[in-house]
């Protein structure tokens, strides 16, 4: 199976995903104690942004046929497996070290996985994005998300 071929069935399965995701966010209380925004919003939106873009991948799929004699493009299963295992352990760890720890250490790695130079760059960003979402998600939403664990405050 070419690379081609495989976006096409990929972006047909997303694209069912995304229907699922806006199906399943009708069921969804429509308001939050008196907000504007209910938590049926973020599903729905999530799921029209996968349908649109699954719509763009299927789109240009036919166009790396024309030019898959090009560029021959190698597989990156190294770099798949190895997000693939932090993303796992990131969902397994979450509630045990807390988001900001754990957010920080799956994006680095992410970051690293992906672009190997700029590592103090990577941890900046790292970093700055953990904390933002943090803060902005419990300080100024009033949400919650797991914190500090306890043996390290």
């Amino acid at each position: 199976m070419n690379i081609g071929s495989f976006d096409r069935y990929a972006s047909v399965i997303f694209a069912i995903i995304g229907a699922a995701f806006l199906l399943e966010s009708r069921h969804i209380a429509t308001s939050a104690y008196g907000s504007e925004v209910g938590p049926n919003v973020f599903p729905f939106l999530l799921g029209l942004i996968l349908i649109l873009l699954s719509v763009k991948l299927f789109l240009e799929s036919f166009k790396s046929i024309t030019t898959k004699n090009k560029n021959k493009e190698k597989l990156m299963f190294k770099r798949f497996l190895i997000i693939l295992t932090a993303s796992i352990l990131y969902a397994a760890v979450l509630e045990i070290i807390g988001y900001l720890i754990s957010t920080f250490l799956f994006l680095f790695i992410s970051f690293q996985t992906m672009e190997k130079s700029g590592w103090i760059k990577n941890l900046c960003i790292a970093a700055a994005f953990s904390f933002c979402v943090y803060y902005l998600f419990v300080v100024v939403l009033k949400g919650s998300l797991p914190g500090l664990p306890i043996w390290f405050s």
